[in-house]
């Protein structure tokens, strides 16, 4: 193996930067060309393709999202478009690829994988939703960027005696919803692996208020049942019965952006040079997780349409803790 290039695809995470800077940086200490796709599969589709030094990628770690950009791609899903992605990367002599990306991603590279090619992934996502991984890139940086928006908000709703619904992202998982909760001391969180009554978490805010409470935060998933749009509408139908003022904040694409953490930037780190490692050992078809605290390779037919769900234990003490 000569060269290789890397990409970054999906919805970006902060500790991405991190990671291509060591695959980059592992790969030429290992006597190896690198090369960047810009654009993601789309780009390597459309032969975004340009070599990377050591200076190229430096100064890049403390930034979020990525340098090499991302987009989605249509054709990708195709085979025709798959192929035509290997051809540019055979055009230019490329031995292997390192996939940096989350669930949708990792399922491309399992395709580009059945068709030959070395793959090799690295799980990040801020959703931390990806089988074959504990924690992925891009996950601490959002939960703390959520916790400092909690934070701010209690201020002022004890000011005002006010409940704040605060929508997090989480389409299909409620990890960042739930770990924010928990450590933002919440007195409800609302996931998709739990649907409840709309009438259930008016009764929680009803027990915060009698409990002689002066705030009241509930941190929604965006893809819990009820969401927090019908829980805002359910509530003001219900107002007289809550005893608080309701206000929902949504957080929306801030929570993809901020400085990475320590934690997103060493795991970044880790898991790009192991991915590096991988290749150069002949282990490919792989996606590397962060797995009991070390770097851990899961086959990406285990991976690829699977998800990860919240740990039920966790919801269960998010409602103990909320008394």
């Amino acid at each position: 193996m000569k060269r290789i290039a890397v990409l970054t695809s999906g919805g970006d995470a902060p500790g991405m930067n991190a990671a291509i800077r060591a695959v980059v940086r592992t790969g030429i200490a290992a006597g190896l060309e690198v090369y960047g796709v810009r654009n993601g599969y789309a780009g390597l589709i459309n032969g975004e393709i340009e070599r990377l030094t050591n200076r190229d990628v430096g100064g890049i770690m403390q930034q979020a999202g990525t340098m090499l950009r991302s987009a989605r791609s249509k054709e990708f899903r195709e085979e025709a478009g798959r192929r035509q992605a290997i051809r540019k990367l055979s055009e230019r002599r490329i031995d292997g690829l390192v996939v940096i990306g989350g669930n949708g991603t990792q399922t491309g590279s399992y395709e580009l994988s059945k068709m030959g090619f070395p793959v090799v992934g690295v799980a990040s996502t801020i959703d931390n939703d990806l089988y074959g991984t504990d924690i992925s890139i891009g996950a601490d940086t959002a939960v703390n960027t959520v916790l400092e928006a909690i934070d701010r908000i209690k201020a002022t709703a004890s000011s005002h005696s006010r409940a704040f619904l605060v929508e997090v992202m989480g389409r299909d998982t409620g990890y960042i919803a739930l770990m924010a909760g928990i450590t933002g001391g919440a007195e409800a969180v609302i996931i998709p692996e739990v649907p409840i009554e709309p009438d259930d978490v008016l009764q929680e805010l009803k027990d915060a208020y009698a409990r002689g409470k002066s705030h009241a935060i509930l941190v929604v998933a965006e893809g819990a049942k009820p969401n927090a749009s019908q829980l805002i509408e359910y509530f003001r139908e219900h107002k007289a019965d809550t005893g608080f003022e309701l206000r929902l904040t949504v957080l929306g694409h801030v929570q993809r952006g901020g400085t990475p953490t320590a934690f997103d930037r060493m795991l970044g780190t880790r898991l790009g040079a192991a991915a590096v490692q991988a290749l150069l050992g002949g282990h490919h078809g792989v996606l590397v997780g962060w797995v009991n605290h070390r770097p851990h390779v899961t086959p990406l037919s285990e991976v690829a349409g699977r998800t990860r769900y919240a740990d039920r234990e966790l919801y269960e003490l998010a409602r103990v803790l909320a008394r």
